[in-house]
């Protein structure tokens, strides 16, 4: 299997807990505590958030090497687990986005290449060898 895939399966799964972390927090625990003055769901369901959030930055980062993003859209992609609802939004977005990369190398051309190792790096060097006495 390949490691993009396994790694886009942990961020999706990561994006919906803490999503769903988040939302519970905003839209039950902190009603609770400011208009109902009880602290215990915020204590309980924001420490969750926070626990599972910093694994969410952790599979974001994964994914983020394993397809070679630039930082800034590796920071906004964890950046959308702080905010309500946004982290459905991204995993969307990043889902499709990696599907559309397809598989692993690029293209196909690009995956030959890599596959054929120190033979194909000295075929390449013939080739260039022949281009050049042309």
């Amino acid at each position: 299997m390949d490691s993009r895939k396994i790694a886009l399966n942990a961020y999706r799964v990561m994006a919906y807990i803490t999503g769903i972390g988040l939302v519970v927090l905003v839209c039950y625990a902190m009603p609770m505590k400011y208009i109902w003055g009880d602290s215990r769901p915020v204590a309980v369901v924001g420490a969750a958030h926070g626990f599972f959030y910093m694994a969410y930055v952790v599979c974001t980062l994964v994914l983020a090497e394993r397809c070679r993003w630039r930082p800034v859209r590796a920071v906004l992609v964890a950046l959308a687990g702080t905010i309500p609802f946004i982290s459905f939004v991204a995993e969307r977005k990043v889902t499709k986005l990696v599907k559309a990369m397809g598989p692993r190398g690029g293209s196909a051309a690009a995956g030959d290449r890599a596959g054929r190792g120190a033979a194909g790096g000295a075929e390449r060097a013939a080739d260039q060898q022949t281009d050049l006495n042309a």
